[in-house]
């Protein structure tokens, strides 16, 4: 499971606005029954290491904020509405009636086969319509799709969709494909030229490990590039 979106800013923020210590955050943490220490939470605040889904629900416990404000985004996929609930994907997989790997492949593909009932009770664990869950997940499903083909081919001609589809003007969004068209070109000439120089299979392996890693990270990397991660609070 990658870790969830987290700003180390506002996690700071939030702590200083609450006046606490990181040496009180971690004992609040602890009194929630999650045991870490104050070198942890100023790892967190200071982007070293990031929180798993549990630290982050048992942080924003302890700093008194929404899970939202930590994650420095308006929830846009289905995994960002169930962290902003505060559900791990077993346990919300099981309030649904869904077993856990068909829940969590329909996070990673953006795609629902759940039926009428496991939907109804989705949308009401999340707290929406469930029309406007059905638009959540094949949103996300369409953006992912389309950065993809952008990346992967010309970008130009994607870029006015996607500014519709994210509601961003289409300029910030023209720029953040040509850079992650640039860095998906990178990863494709380091791996030609080692297949050109005939490098062991080792190093092969690793450039397909980072570039399909890059890819996994790709939606959150260009909302982050358009500035589009919008404040919990707006």
């Amino acid at each position: 499971m990658p870790h969830p979106p987290f700003s180390p800013e506002q996690a700071r923020a939030a702590r200083l606005r609450i006046g606490l210590t990181p040496e009180q955050v971690a004992a609040a943490m602890a009194q929630l029954g999650l045991h870490r220490t104050p070198t942890a939470v100023l790892s967190w605040e200071q982007g070293a290491l990031a929180p798993s889904e549990t630290e982050l629900f048992a942080l924003a416990d302890a700093l008194w904020c929404p899970v939202p404000e930590l994650m420095a985004l308006r929830p846009r996929s289905l995994r960002e509405h169930r962290l902003a609930r505060r559900f791990t994907a077993d346990r919300l997989a099981e309030r649904i009636g869904m077993d856990a790997p068909t829940y969590a492949r329909a996070e990673q593909d953006h795609h629902w086969t759940g039926g009428n009932r496991q939907t109804l009770l989705l949308a009401e664990a999340l707290g929406l319509e469930p029309d406007r869950l059905l638009r959540v997940i094949r949103r996300a499903g369409d953006l992912d799709a389309l950065l993809r083909q952008a990346v992967e081919g010309r970008w130009k001609p994607h870029a006015a969709r996607l500014a519709r589809l994210v509601d961003a003007p289409e300029r910030p969004v023209a720029r953040a494909l040509r850079t992650l068209h640039q860095e998906h070109g990178r990863f494709n000439e380091a791996y030609m030229g080692h297949v050109v120089a005939r490098s062991d299979d080792t190093r092969l392996r690793e450039i397909a490990t980072e570039r399909a890693a890059w890819l996994h990270d790709l939606t959150r990397r260009f909302l982050a590039l358009v500035g589009h991660d919008d404040g919990a609070g707006r």
